[in-house]
């Protein structure tokens, strides 16, 4: 299961005070508990106004679902409507990120995963051919690299 990092303003007016926003990530930071989220500390106070995010942690697969549910509590909790931001994913390295990375694309491939003669990792990625026709190889190698941090070599099945 990958790990999502969700970005959301939660007071996309500026108006809150300080002891609204402490009071806020205070309730927003126990209640996230109850989603498996994990709220990152950020003092919002001192954050320009209009410019008040929060980052969430939450473990899945589908950003637009986590996202709801990160915007569904942080309107609960703070009572305004918040400002959706960027969603990105912690990588780890695994091949559930390499399989999240292909999602992005829109691709699916099997991975195979061999330790390399200086012990390094090798990940070898079989992509269809007319995925491969679709999407340019470069990029997908390239964003492979960057999730996985070890050699990727992709092979047209």
């Amino acid at each position: 299961m990958r790990t999502a990092v969700l970005r959301i303003n939660v007071d996309p007016e500026g108006v809150f005070t300080r002891q609204q926003l402490s009071d806020g990530m205070a309730q927003l930071r126990s209640e996230a508990v109850h989603l498996g989220a994990e709220l990152i500390d950020v003092d919002l106070a001192s954050a320009p106004a209009g410019r008040r995010e929060i980052e969430l942690l939450m473990t899945g697969d589908n950003p637009d679902v986590l996202h709801r549910q990160g915007l569904d509590l942080c309107e609960k909790v703070f009572g305004v409507v918040p400002r959706a931001g960027v969603v990105t994913f912690i990588s780890r390295g695994t091949d559930d990120d390499a399989h999240g990375v292909l999602a992005g694309f829109g691709l699916t491939a099997d991975i195979d995963r061999t330790a390399g003669p200086d012990g390094w990792d090798v990940v070898v990625v079989h992509i269809a051919e007319a995925d491969l026709d679709r999407v340019p190889e470069s990029r997908i190698h390239t964003a492979l690299e960057a999730s996985l941090n070890c050699e990727v070599q992709i092979r047209a099945v």
